[in-house]
């Protein structure tokens, strides 16, 4: 199938590992070019490396929590690239631990960067896109259900994926497209940083995919195809959606 993603640009953001490296590399492989971002310039660099160079990607050190960073993508992406077609928006997980114990300082610096960057990324890309441009929000399954020792990401995934619904909503009559991704164990460095909370890693990762149909954790790059078919054209009716790329681990329909 061809995606129709050819010469395209998109923003993708915490893009210089994981799901958004996964997702990167993916837009790239099919056609597109990207503007990604990271928290250190060694890591930028790697990743605008490794995904072909700057014929294919260019490189920001940004945090989705400051405020000018969504201007400066969208700015990015116009100069380098000279247009702009969507944004695959994820973040780095929030603190681990209960809603017992989180603090508010933890709260606030979540809210921050998972809540209130992402729908200031949303509302600046969608200000510069035309008919055909697609947002996607890397969320979580527990927008959907809770997650044991995920206090934060249990409080506020779930109100990013309902804003991402009422964003497709306002949007869609302008022909932008703006859904949600629901991922689950997928073996990224953050996955295995949760498993190594536990006292034996091996086992709490034995335990966790006992609980997913497929048995096993999935693969960053079988996150990214998801991500980049979502993106693209070929994805052209499908808006306000959240999909799960989970394995089968989400319970409900």
């Amino acid at each position: 199938m061809d995606l129709g993603l050819e010469d395209r640009v998109y923003l993708v953001t915490a893009a210089t590992r994981g799901l958004g490296f996964a997702t990167a590399r993916e837009l790239v492989a099919d056609g597109a070019r990207v503007v990604v971002t990271g928290r250190a310039q060694q890591s930028v660099d790697r990743a605008v490396a490794e995904l072909g160079g700057s014929g294919r990607a260019f490189g920001l050190v940004a945090d989705n929590a400051t405020e000018d960073t969504a201007q400066r993508l969208v700015d990015a992406a116009m100069q380098t690239f000279g247009r702009l077609d969507g944004a695959l928006i994820s973040v780095g997980g929030p603190p681990a631990g209960p809603v017992s114990t989180a603090t508010d300082e933890q709260w606030r610096g979540a809210f921050e960067s998972v809540f209130l960057g992402a729908i200031r990324i949303a509302r600046t890309t969608a200000a510069a896109l035309g008919e055909g441009g697609c947002i996607g929000f890397v969320l979580s399954g527990s927008a959907r259900e809770p997650i044991a020792a995920l206090g934060i990401s249990n409080g506020l995934r779930p109100g990013l994926a309902m804003a991402a619904k009422s964003l497709a909503n306002e949007y869609g009559p302008r022909g932008i497209r703006v859904l949600g991704l629901l991922p689950a164990r997928i073996d990224t460095e953050r996955v295995r940083e949760l498993d190594e909370l536990a006292e034996d890693a091996d086992a709490a990762r034995a335990r966790n995919e006992a609980q997913i149909p497929l048995r096993r954790y999935g693969r960053p790059e079988e996150f990214g195809r998801v991500a980049a078919f979502l993106l693209s054209p070929a994805a052209s009716y499908l808006t306000g959606v959240m999909v799960p790329v989970d394995g089968g681990a989400l319970h409900g329909i």
